[in-house]
């Protein structure tokens, strides 16, 4: 049976196609807002001041990237006083794409997003990359031109003393002042505005009284001992100050030691650079005698000493030595042997002078270098040659005028005669026993008459005995000669007086006369010749402070004429003649 449908089920067909229509008509509507928003940038939006509203995404990225580009620099005032900061420098820029985004562009189908376009935008902030080293360096350009540095204290040590230094606030623009400030200008346009600010300093006066109390007073406090096997080395604050220091460090003061210094101060204590023993040795100091002290030879690492350095200074309490691992080999001349020979005053000296020569000015140091510092034990004999040497080019001589067969030459070692006649004369007055000596064939008269020495090599030398109960230490010293001043060269002896030495020197007598020679070899040197003669000279020994003669010893000296000497051209060669035979 057909029934007809109620007036209840047809309502509701109507309800349900009348929704169905809204909604069709909304969603059209819906699609058709988000059609026409795409992805563009919601309306009367900028960006740092750039307008791109309406834009799409990609041509609002590119308005912003064109607008900021011609933004290269930013001007700056710090205190009033003007600057130009360059954006590349303080690491400072914008981040186009992300700007955009933010501002709201990009398709999205939230209603947000569409209302938000369709109502208008605001001026949003730029999304900005600092770069954060960048921008300190030029925090620190600005701080370093407008400003004044913080001062750190600091501690020194020097000639075994601690030194402080205060420290004083400067002042600086701070960095976050910068950034704000820069950032600011960049997006805006203008200027930015900096003051200066109070800076303080790494090390304040806290610290640096801290460092004191904790190591730096207490190294300079007393020595330190070293000891290597039974040899000690004793370090006083004014040797080893030089190698401390106090080093800043994460905002304190803390000890530091240069090593090499270290080690080479400790090297100078025990050995020569190789390592080797040196022995005791003498030098004057002020016109008197001191000894240099001996020097262990001493095998070690300088590490063993440097690790435990700073914690052996900075100790107040205890002895404050420390034992370093070491091989040790003792010198042969001890200081202890050096004191005993009885060095401790001068006995005798003598100076002679001699004219402008720069051959003898090099002889003359180099035989001074050679001698001085020469110690004669009780019982030794002095030799010239032998402490002087060959006098060669490789021996550090030069060539200069001496006598031969009776007639001035050139050779190596010219003038080192004077050495002999100012040596001779010392050793004379030192009271010591004459050995070997010979006097200058003829006289020359800036020597002491019947008092000079003359050596050659090979042939004739200078020599004399330590007959005393003391060592002899010998000083010899060269003041130059110039154009327009003689020269002087001094031989001291030092030891413990033994003897008062006076003198006597007689009358000339047996008188000769020179003759002349004509020469013709190429190293004639012409010259106006005198008489010879004989001398004798007189040495009287005496107890010190006494006057009386408690023995005498007699010098004979025989001076030969010193020929004149006439140079002339060498003759010419004899021709061959042009034929016949030659001599046999």
């Amino acid at each position: 049976m057909n029934t007809k449908p109620s007036r209840e089920s047809n309502g509701g067909r109507v309800v349900i196609l009348t929704i169905v229509g809204l909604l069709v008509l909304f969603g059209g509507g819906y699609v058709a807002a988000y059609a026409g928003a795409g992805a563009k940038v919601p309306r009367g939006t900028s960006v740092a001041g750039v307008e791109i509203g309406g834009k799409t995404h990609a041509d609002a990225v590119a308005a912003v990237e064109k607008e900021l580009a011609e933004r290269t620099e930013v001007q700056v005032s710090v205190d009033g006083k003007p600057a130009t900061v360059s954006m590349a420098d303080a690491g400072i820029s914008v981040d186009a794409e992300a700007s955009v985004t933010e501002a709201g562009g990009g398709r999205s189908w939230a209603p947000r997003r569409l209302w938000h376009y369709y109502t208008g935008g605001e001026d949003v902030d730029a999304v900005v990359d600092v770069d954060d080293t960048a921008l300190e360096a030029t925090a620190a350009k600005l701080s370093k031109e407008f400003g004044t540095p913080a001062k750190d204290g600091s501690v020194a040590f020097k000639g075994g003393n601690v030194r402080r230094s205060a420290a004083a606030k400067g002042t600086e623009v701070a960095v976050d002042d910068v950034r704000d400030a820069l950032v600011k200008a960049y997006l805006t346009g203008g200027e930015a505005s900096l003051d200066l600010v109070e800076a303080d300093p790494e090390i304040d006066d806290d610290d640096v009284q801290e460092a004191l109390n904790d190591f730096a007073n207490a190294a300079v406090s007393a020595p330190v001992t070293l000891i290597f096997d039974k040899t000690r080395v004793r370090l006083a604050p004014k040797d080893y100050s030089s190698a401390l220091s106090m080093k800043a460090e994460d905002g304190e003061l803390v000890p530091s030691l240069d090593e090499k210094m270290l080690a080479a101060l400790v090297k100078s204590r025990v050995a020569d650079p190789k390592g080797a023993p040196v022995d005791a040795s003498f030098k004057v100091v002020n016109g008197k005698p001191r000894v240099v002290p001996a020097k262990p030879g001493v095998d070690y690492r300088p590490s063993d000493i440097s690790s435990a350095f700073l914690d052996l200074v900075g100790d107040r309490s205890g002895k404050r030595e420390v034992k370093v691992k070491a091989t040790v080999k003792q010198p042969d001349f001890t200081t202890a042997d050096a004191r005993k020979l009885g060095i401790k005053e001068q006995v005798s000296t003598f100076t002679t002078n001699f004219p402008h020569a720069d051959y003898r000015n090099v002889n003359l140091g180099r035989a001074a270098e050679l001698i001085s510092g020469t110690v004669l034990k009780p019982g030794e004999t002095f030799s010239l040659n032998d402490t002087v040497g060959e006098r060669t080019a490789e021996n550090g001589f030069t060539k200069g005028f001496i006598i031969s067969n009776g007639i001035f030459k050139e050779d190596f070692g010219g003038g080192v005669s004077q050495m002999a006649t100012t040596l001779f004369n010392t050793m004379f007055f030192a009271g010591l026993e004459d050995v070997e000596h010979k006097p200058h064939s003829f006289y020359i008269d800036r020597y002491p008459v019947g008092r000079e020495a003359t050596v050659v090599w090979g042939a004739l030398d200078l020599k004399f005995k330590n007959d005393t109960d003391h060592g002899i230490l010998i000083d010899a010293r060269l003041s130059p000669s110039s154009y327009s001043s003689q020269g002087a060269l001094t031989v001291s002896m030092y030891s413990t007086k033994t003897w008062d030495i006076t003198t006597k020197t007689g009358e000339r007598y047996n008188f000769t006369s020179p003759q002349t020679r004509t020469l013709t070899t190429p190293d004639c040197t012409s010259n106006s010749g005198y008489g010879g003669f004989d001398i004798d000279v007189w040495r009287y020994f005496h107890e010190p402070g006494s006057s009386t003669v408690e023995r005498t010893e007699k010098f004979h000296t025989t001076y030969t004429p010193s020929d004149t000497v006439v140079c002339q051209d060498p003759p010419a060669p004899k021709k061959k003649p042009s034929g016949g035979d030659t001599d046999n």
